[in-house]
């Protein structure tokens, strides 16, 4: 059984399939707490549901990508059954996660499934010491590491971080500015100046839909 908020299709707004038509199973539950988090009403609540209820609820959205985010979709253990089992139905298979510590480990998700990582930045008020830099590096080709950044200084600490060797150099790398607090104009700026191998992006969903909280 899973606890669940929602689930729902819709155009991706995030990641490197922004764009594409998803279907997004929002899972209950966070041991973090950003400061600019815009999904806050996934942290508690929500219904339990088995695997098949699920499924079956994905199946009848005819969206041929999934994307399992949170809240942290990795503090249910149930998780990795669920993305075993949209694999064997057939998806394209999206799991978004912070990749901090206290939660399933990066490395026990299927193979298959695109981890799309959150690296916590500064100002989203969670510790550097959280991040799971060991369970980051096992990252590949078909992963993403996203940088939401909030200020000046949280892009010069992502910018040094990508620079200094620590991460893998496989997985895709996005940089995206906190919507209403960082100029999209400014982040893109800094880039260009720096010439940051980085991929720049927007919160496409909250472009389209800017007056809707939630179900975009």
């Amino acid at each position: 059984m899973l606890n669940v908020t929602e689930i729902y299709s819709t155009l991706l707004g995030e990641s490197s399939s922004s764009g594409f038509l998803c279907t997004i199973i929002r899972l209950t539950g966070c041991h973090r707490r950003c400061v600019w988090c815009d999904s806050d009403y996934a942290f508690e609540g929500g219904s339990s549901q088995s695997i098949q209820e699920i499924i079956q609820t994905t199946v009848g959205q005819g969206c041929s990508t999934v994307l399992v985010t949170g809240g942290e979709p990795l503090l249910q253990s149930d998780t990795i059954e669920l993305l075993e089992q949209l694999l064997e139905a057939g998806f394209s298979v999206l799991l978004e996660t912070s990749g901090t510590t206290g939660t399933i480990p990066l490395s026990e998700v299927p193979a298959g499934v695109s981890r799309i990582v959150d690296i916590k930045t500064p100002d989203s008020g969670i510790d550097e010491s959280e991040i799971d830099f060991d369970e980051i590096a096992k990252l590949g080709k078909d992963d993403e590491l996203k940088f939401v950044c909030q200020s000046r200084e949280d892009y010069l600490w992502s910018k040094a971080l990508v620079e200094s060797g620590r991460l893998p150099a496989e997985p895709v790398t996005v940089f995206s500015p906190v919507q209403d607090d960082l100029s999209a104009r400014k982040l893109a700026d800094w880039i260009v100046e720096d010439k940051l191998n980085v991929r720049y992006q927007i919160q496409l969903h909250k472009v389209i839909w800017p007056e809707m909280d939630r179900g975009v």
